[in-house]
């Protein structure tokens, strides 16, 4: 049986091509893929192209088509969410409570993607990077589970917790997905900035007390200002680019931290203030991925319907205009967030 696929070779050639339907073997099962949300990273174009041509998409939900061999947890029918990213649980690093760096987390995958009408889903995945969708949960909503569950990672790794003062730089879909659960967790006061007028206005939209254009020279005052004399407790830095973390480093506060989210090009150079960092003992947090643990709690807070995931969808599209998500998605001028519905 054939399908369609959305095969990547850069940013603005995403082509529709034909394959077969991928065969399961025992533990696994083929996946009928309904939602696909469009990541940031998938436009990430110089960690993206050296690989292409491939077929992207691990922010998934779908219908069990069928089973192999000893699946028991599933049957034909089930509406899940898949990761595509699992950890072995049994490494000197999973153990450590560190299954993001886990070697099996990074060499795990879906075959053959998010973008396309099926997906086998290899036995490790079904073991332990699915779950059942809640009835009252919708197939989009869904897709936020894994890029929520890198959010809450983050989170829980920077100790965003009641009564602090949050900075989220780039107010983007990650950024706006840092905005609502720091509001979640109780934050006192959460501010955002952001080079995009749109970006400002969805990031009060959609929690933050105050927005701030990134070009702002005077932003420390205005964080004091805000935050009753003092600076950031938490820094969350979204935007992927130098001017992003310089600004990091002059908005957190002493004895604070910066949650280093989005990576910049592995060639920038970034500004390091070493003195300054050490002598105001400012904490440097990075987080990747989603491992279980916060998957769990992803699904449970999108169970809860603790976020508005719905609105932060601008554009729904259909398996033909796979292209024109990922233009939409790089440019990031007039959308939030992009889903495929691969049967549509």
């Amino acid at each position: 049986m054939k399908m369609k696929v959305a095969v990547y070779y850069n940013n603005h050639d995403v082509r529709i091509e034909e394959r077969e339907v991928p065969a399961i073997g025992a533990g696994e099962l083929l996946l009928r893929v309904e939602s696909s949300g469009l990541c940031g990273s998938d436009v990430m174009e110089w960690y993206r192209a050296a690989k292409a041509p491939l077929v992207l998409g691990h922010e998934l939900t779908g219908v069990v088509e069928s089973v192999g061999e000893a699946v028991t947890k599933y049957e034909a029918g089930d509406r899940v969410y898949v990761t595509h990213h699992v950890p072995c649980n049994t490494c000197r690093s999973c153990l450590m409570g560190q299954h993001s760096v886990c070697t099996t987390l990074r060499s795990t995958n879906l075959d053959p993607g998010g973008f396309a009408q099926y997906a086998r889903v290899p036995a490790i995945n079904v073991d332990r990077g699915m779950a059942l969708l809640p009835d009252h949960v919708s197939f989009d909503e869904g897709s936020f589970v894994e890029p929520l569950a890198c959010v809450v990672r983050g989170q829980r790794l920077a100790d965003i917790r009641s009564g602090l003062d949050v900075l989220v730089i780039g107010a983007g879909l990650s950024g706006l997905l840092h905005i609502q659960l720091a509001r979640v967790r109780g934050a006192a006061r959460v501010a955002a900035v952001d080079v995009a007028p749109a970006r400002l206005e969805a990031a009060a939209r959609f929690g933050a007390d105050a927005v701030f254009e990134a070009s702002d020279d005077d932003l420390p005052g205005k964080l004091r200002d805000l935050f009753g004399g003092h600076l950031a407790d938490r820094v969350t830095v979204c935007a992927g680019v130098p001017s992003a973390y310089a600004q990091a480093w002059q908005c957190v506060e002493p004895g604070g931290t910066v949650l280093i989210f989005a990576p910049p090009h592995p060639e920038a150079e970034v500004p390091f203030p070493m003195w300054d960092l050490w002598k105001n003992n400012v904490s440097l947090v990075p987080t990747y991925a989603g491992p279980p643990i916060d998957t769990e709690e992803a699904l449970a807070l999108i169970g809860a319907k603790k976020l508005d995931l719905e609105g932060m969808i601008t554009h729904r599209l259909p398996m033909d205009e796979t292209a024109e998500g990922f233009r939409l998605a790089a440019e990031a001028t007039d959308c939030l967030k992009v889903v495929i519905h691969p049967q549509c």
